[in-house]
């Protein structure tokens, strides 16, 4: 499938009425009020008289990835995920490193490809190539969450553990909405500056809600934070990312990625392996217990890897988005001195490990 009409269904779980003639969709933190016909800022969802058309039937990417690639590293490590994709997005980052899917609708060099599945095919998919997780990413997944909710209904009665890789600018009624079928979220926070986020099309206050409301409802989160030089990588600006997620909680695992030129930020050079070291130490001194450097893989000594924070012991040691060693128990404890490793190790509860309040 290239090109033409991509599938849709019409869903009213996402939205509201407002005023005499809009209609609110509340699948992201824009709401957008629609007149009749009116699409949002995604331009993926649509009016349809007192419903919305959302996408819906269709994959634009699907592929099976180490969860570490998501990056997860305190959910199942080593695990395989179908990871499937949508398109459009509602923001528009010049160094988007999946523009060709999630710029569809704004880019004419982003065309279209798709084809078209049901739920149950994705699920199936799964199973048969021995997956233990399943996730929407490339794409917003939060922008197609009525085709996310129907595929993880499935997914969980199959066994599988759900995922989203998601920008994070959400509302607490998508929240809800999806929070019933899903395990676990990687948000990226992109910046700690307000008028950062509203060039990129977003708000920071909904990123930081949304963090906070996937916590507090136990769904398993981990932060992404793509270091850009120039960008975001002041010890000012880190540190106060580092901060913000401590006060959450310490064990909400952290990771600073390196970033290379692509898409329409070109004119910034890649990330160096020091930046990073800082960045994890900038994390430390706020009080997490896990950050992690990625995307430089042997590059920044041993912080790709998973240590106990009482004992120290090294319980997963990675390189890249490969798993060498996994020391964990089943039931994610350190095995030298009995610990709690927070996040979920294990098929058998779909409970994390025993992890700080914040």
């Amino acid at each position: 499938m290239r090109g033409g009409a991509l599938p849709v269904a019409r869903r009213s779980e996402l939205a509201r009425p407002h005023g005499p003639d809009r209609l609110r969709c509340v699948a992201c933190a824009h709401r957008c009020a629609l007149a009749p016909g009116g699409r949002g800022v995604c331009l993926m969802r649509q009016r349809d008289g007192d419903a919305l058309l959302v996408p819906w039937g269709y994959t634009a990417g699907m592929a099976i990835d180490p969860i570490e690639k998501k990056p997860f590293f305190h959910l199942l490590p080593g695990a395989r995920a179908l990871s499937f994709g949508m398109l459009g997005c509602n923001f528009h980052c010049s160094f988007c490193q999946n523009w060709t899917s999630s710029q569809v609708a704004r880019d004419p060099q982003a065309e279209p490809r798709a084809r078209l599945v049901r739920p149950d095919e994705l699920v199936a998919a799964a199973v048969s190539h021995g997956c233990h997780v399943i996730t929407s990413t490339y794409n917003e997944p939060l922008i197609s969450a009525e085709w996310s909710f129907d595929v993880f209904s499935l997914a969980r009665e199959a066994g599988l553990v759900t995922s989203f890789v998601s920008n994070g600018h959400a509302t607490t009624e998508v929240l809800e909405f999806i929070t019933p079928v899903l395990d676990a979220m990687k948000v990226d926070l992109k910046a700690f500056n307000p008028a950062t986020y509203a060039a990129l099309g977003g708000s920071l206050a909904a990123v930081q809600e949304t963090i906070r409301g996937l916590w507090a409802r136990n769904v398993w989160v981990e932060v992404v934070t793509l270091v850009i030089p120039g960008f975001n990588d002041s010890d000012q600006e880190l540190g106060s990312i580092a901060a913000f997620l401590a006060e959450i909680s310490p064990d909400i695992p952290w990771h600073v990625t390196a970033f290379h030129p692509d898409y329409e930020l070109t004119d910034r050079p890649p990330t160096p392996p020091a930046s990073l070291v800082r960045a994890v130490e900038l994390g430390r001194a706020q009080g997490l217990r896990f950050v992690y450097a990625g995307n430089l893989p042997g590059r920044t000594g041993d912080l790709e890897d998973t240590r106990c924070p009482a004992c120290e012991t090294t319980l997963v040691r990675r390189f890249g988005f490969v798993v060498r060693e996994n020391r964990l128990t089943p039931d994610g404890l350190c095995p030298t001195c009995g610990v709690p490793i927070p996040g979920r190790f294990s098929l058998r509860s779909r409970e994390p490990a025993t992890r700080d309040g914040g």
